[in-house]
């Protein structure tokens, strides 16, 4: 079955090569392979004329509401600039909406995207390269603009392996060490900073509450296998060359190892390993098993779900929140998740530049970052919006009754430590093999050579990775 549906997403990409290069050939419209490299229009943007851009994205009511205000502030900018959205319910609702559109060239101007999106976009040459926007010494970024993002966060839209900016970043998510604060204030325990000290807190807390816990729950397989290669600087993936999927080396099957005894001793357990289930409800004592945890590793997105229950009127216990342990903490790295925004070819260089225009005025606009994050616990991504009364306000509030803001505040504070995965047709199939793999390894009990398994299953998820994107 596997391999069918492998079979299919290959015909479907290749499909999409195919129906791409004949759109970039046919000319006339709006479609995104029909335009050629953008060129600055001659006279800049033309103020006396009425553009229309249309603009997808994933956003609930409140963000919505947020988004119409923005799009009336900037209005007051540049009054001839209309601007459509529509919400598609979630991330990949956006991303497969556009693949549909991409094929016949009638994708929106600009839109929510994650890396592996803008890659399948651009796979059909439909994706925008914002390098000459940005540097444009009239409609670009300034010093101060470029210095104001986090750094990590505004490298993402460049991981695609030629050296090109293709996405900006709009709001951003990381992954934090939540931990109950309260009883590890009680037994005098450690916030681990190092996966060594991880390990021996583990093993405190498990000595104190025996078969009764599983100190530690890590949300994501594939985060916690990418965060790896990542600290320990050994190879994952690559954008360019014939070798894009490389994680198969001896540094990452021993960590896998390593963690595969931390499963078996039940020191820790994962999403997939935890009946599919978040390992947030083990650490809020709302799973239905029983068994606790004392430390959860997950995104500053979910914060909520990391509140404890209220008793008479109190939370059960206090949560903490610290960076993700480090394999080096003096040179930290943490994954960056969180939508980032493209732009599409357009026929009509008038209306690329409206949309490169409208972009900047998201990314760089203090009341919008703010707001957003607000509503939605995301951090933003420029250092600036503290700046914003409000939004200081807001943070000061951050402790156990708003984990929301506790987890963007802890994530701010590493601001220097984010990262981005290089990204190509093909780095999404990675990333879920590499969850399917550490969770096979984890979870196996029966292996006579668990290092010979290992190392079989790094071959097989090497092998599956290079048939499902076609090597």
């Amino acid at each position: 079955m596997k391999r069918i549906l492998s079979t299919i997403l290959l015909v479907a990409i290749l499909t999409l090569t195919l129906l791409g290069s004949l759109t970039s050939c046919g000319g006339g419209g709006g479609g995104g392979g029909a335009a050629p490299d953008f060129v600055m229009p001659e006279g800049g943007f033309d103020t006396s004329k009425e553009v229309t851009i249309t603009f997808y994205h994933s956003m609930g009511a409140g963000l919505r509401d947020i988004l119409d205000d923005a799009i009336e502030d900037f209005g007051k900018i540049y009054p001839n600039i209309k601007i459509e959205h529509q919400s598609f319910g979630d991330y990949d609702g956006v991303r497969d909406q556009i693949k549909q559109e991409v094929l016949v060239g009638d994708q929106p101007n600009l839109a929510y995207c994650y890396p592996d999106h803008v890659a399948l976009y651009n796979d059909a040459n439909a994706v925008q390269t914002l390098d000459i926007f940005m540097t444009d010494a009239v409609y670009g970024y300034t010093e101060e603009q470029k210095k104001d993002f986090v750094a990590g966060w505004l490298a993402e839209g460049a991981a695609f392996g030629d050296g090109k900016m293709y996405s900006l970043p709009l709001s951003k998510s990381t992954e934090v060490l939540y931990y109950n604060k309260t009883y590890f204030e009680k037994h005098n325990l450690s916030v681990p900073t190092t996966w060594d000290e991880m390990e021996a807190v583990c093993r405190q807390i498990k000595a104190l509450e025996g078969d009764a816990c599983i100190p530690l729950g890590y949300d994501s397989e594939s985060n916690w296998f990418i965060t790896m290669c990542e600290q320990y600087e050994s190879d994952y993936t690559s954008a360019v060359g014939d070798k894009n999927f490389i994680f198969d080396n001896e540094t990452n099957r021993a960590f896998v190892e390593r963690f595969r005894g931390w499963y078996q001793e039940k020191l820790v357990t994962t999403k997939a390993l935890n009946s599919n289930a978040y390992t947030s409800n083990l650490f809020t004592g709302s799973s239905t098993g029983g068994t606790r945890s004392y430390m959860c590793i997950g995104s500053t997105g979910g914060t909520v779900y990391q509140q404890p229950k209220m008793v008479d009127g109190k939370y059960e216990f206090e949560v903490g929140v610290a960076q993700i342990p480090q394999i080096n903490p003096a040179k930290p790295k943490v994954i960056s998740q969180g939508p980032s925004v493209c732009l599409f070819k357009k026929a009509d260089p008038q209306e690329v530049l409206a949309s490169w225009l409208f972009a900047k005025f998201l990314t760089t606009d203090i009341n919008f970052q703010a707001a957003v994050s607000m509503n939605n616990g995301y951090c933003p991504v420029i250092k600036s919006v503290i700046e914003n009364p409000e939004y200081k306000a807001w943070l000061d509030t951050a402790g156990t009754s708003n984990l929301q803001a506790y987890g963007v505040k802890a994530a701010l504070e590493h601001a220097d430590s984010y990262y981005a995965s290089p990204a190509f047709l093909g780095s999404s199939i990675a990333r879920d093999q590499v969850g399917l793999l550490l969770t096979k390894c984890l979870s196996e009990a029966n292996a006579s050579d668990i290092k010979a398994f290992i190392k079989s299953a790094f071959e097989d998820a090497v092998e599956e990775c290079e048939y499902q994107a076609g090597q």
